[in-house]
């Protein structure tokens, strides 16, 4: 089930949906991007007019599966910049509620592009395949993973994981919608730190689109994730999304819950 076929449901008019989102699930829930994706989906079909996406909060309230109803509400619109509340409703209640903000570009005030990834990736055509036949159903059936560790090993003192990944069917999806779907893919990289075997849940997300209009080669992106502090039955993650180039295109932070 490709993921424009899982949307395809969506109305934006606060209508309920059952989704075929079997294919996108772990556990007892959605994928936290997919989910995501979901509400994304909700406000521009709601309000076809937006801005592009710059940013977005989002909170995983409660565990979303297939059965849900989206309901967008603008909050705010001026001139330049409109603000969108979407809440994936599950019998009445938030599973999820997020805060999307569009915005159209303006003439620039000064320009400071992000440096390019560093230290540099095994490049895709080179790393390993990863995740086969493992994993959440997500995992086994909608994406390519390859490792993509830096050669000599990584200099940064804190935990992280960077992965190569590809749809297997995007199906023609947008590149906003795209780097929603693929920036909370890899796993929280403080598993690398825990002590006991046991379970991570993503508890939000924000995120900043650097690129609206977002490319790649071969359908390949760099995800980075990366603890910089975790305690107490959490970690604190940021999030990094490359193209193939090593241009970076989104980035993001999470809260983490840390069991076991």
């Amino acid at each position: 089930m490709s993921i424009t076929a899982m949307l395809e449901p969506i109305a934006g008019n606060g209508e309920p949906v059952t989704l075929p989102a079997q294919e996108w699930l772990q556990g007892r829930t959605l994928y936290g991007g997919a989910s995501a994706l979901i509400a994304y989906t909700a406000a521009i079909r709601a309000f076809p007019d937006l801005p592009p996406l710059r940013s977005a909060q989002v909170a995983f309230v409660a565990p979303v599966g297939a059965d849900v109803t989206p309901r967008a509400e603008i909050i705010r619109q001026g001139r330049n910049v409109t603000q969108v509340r979407v809440d994936l409703l599950l019998d009445g209640k938030p599973g999820l509620t997020s805060f999307w903000l569009f915005g159209a570009a303006r003439e620039p005030n000064g320009v400071h592009r992000a440096p390019p990834v560093s230290p540099a990736p095994v490049p895709f055509e080179d790393a390993e395949p990863m995740m086969v036949g493992k994993g959440p159903a997500f995992i086994q059936h909608q994406f390519e993973i390859r490792r993509a560790e830096p050669s000599g090993g990584h200099e940064e003192a804190v935990p992280v994981m960077r992965r190569w990944v590809r749809l297997k069917n995007d199906d023609g999806l947008d590149p906003v919608s795209r780097s929603v779907l693929l920036g909370d893919v890899n796993a929280p990289s403080a598993i690398r730190v825990m002590e006991r075997p046991g379970p991570l849940s993503s508890m939000n997300w924000a995120i900043n689109i650097l690129d609206p209009e977002a490319r790649t080669r071969e359908g390949w992106w760099l995800a980075e994730t990366a603890s910089d502090h975790a305690d107490a039955g959490y970690s604190s993650e940021r999030l990094r999304l490359w193209n193939a180039d090593g241009q970076l295109v989104m980035v993001g932070q999470q809260a983490v819950a840390v069991f076991g």
